[in-house]
C-alpha cells in the first residue's frame, strides 16, 4: 500500500485494526516523520529552513508567511494541511493520521495537542484505531497546553483558553475554556491588549 492510498483511506469514522496493512504504513509514516523532526528540532533553523523542513514533513509547499518556533512532533506529516500566515509555538504535538486542517491566520500556543485518532472503548478491540479530522477555522487562536480532540472543529475567530480539552465543535467567533472546554462568552471587537 502506498502513502497515497493510505491517506485515501483515511476517511471520517475510518477503523485501522493493529497489524493490518495501514497500521503498518502507518509505522512507516512515523519512522520517516521522525526523522525530519529530528532534524528541525535538534538544531537551529532560519525560518525559510523550517519552511522547507515542514514542506518535506507535510509533502505540500509551506507558504513564506508560516512561522513555527520548535520543537515540534508529529506521528505521520502527511495529513497536515496549513494555509497562510499560520504560527505554531513550540512543544505542539500533532497526531494527524486523520486529517488536520488549519486555516489562515491560525496561532496555536506552546504545547497544544491536536488528535485526531482515538481507540475502540472494547478492551478486546483496543487496538483498533479511528481516524476524525480536526478542523481549525481561520484566525482562531489556541492558547497554550489546548488538547483538541478527533472530529473537532473550531469556527472561525475563536479563542480556545490556555489549558483547555476540546471534545465538541466551537462555534465561531466564541471564547471556550476549561476541561471539557465550555462556552464562555463571545469574542470582543476592539478590547484592550492582552485583555480577555
Amino acid at each position: 500500500m502506498t502513502c497515497e492510498e493510505y491517506l485515501s483511506n483515511m476517511k471520517p469514522g475510518y477503523i485501522v485494526d493493529g497489524g493490518s496493512e495501514e497500521h503498518l504504513v502507518m509505522h512507516e509514516l512515523s519512522q520517516r516523520a521522525l526523522k525530519i523532526t529530528m532534524e528541525l528540532n535538534n538544531k537551529y533553523h532560519t525560518k525559510e529552513e523550517i519552511i522547507q523542513l515542514m514542506s518535506e514533513l507535510t509533502g505540500q509547499k509551506i507558504d513564506e508567511s508560516f512561522g513555527m518556533f520548535p520543537p515540534f512532533y508529529t506521528d505521520c506529516g502527511r495529513n497536515i494541511h496549513i494555509g497562510k500566515n499560520v504560527f505554531i509555538n513550540a512543544g505542539c504535538k500533532f497526531q494527524d493520521q486523520g486529517g488536520i486542517y488549519i486555516e489562515d491566520g491560525v496561532l496555536i500556543g506552546h504545547n497544544a495537542v491536536l488528535a485526531t485518532i482515538n481507540h475502540m472503548e472494547d478492551p478486546e478491540k483496543r487496538a483498533g484505531m479511528i481516524f476524525q479530522p480536526i478542523h481549525i477555522e481561520k484566525k482562531v487562536w489556541l492558547g497554550a497546553n489546548v488538547t483538541v480532540l478527533p472530529g473537532v472543529t473550531i469556527g472561525e475567530g475563536s479563542v480556545i483558553a490556555a489549558g483547555a480539552v476540546v471534545t465538541k465543535d466551537v462555534p465561531a467567533n466564541i471564547i471556550a475554556a476549561g476541561v471539557p472546554a465550555k462556552v464562555i462568552r463571545k469574542v470582543k471587537k476592539d478590547t484592550e491588549k492582552g485583555e480577555i
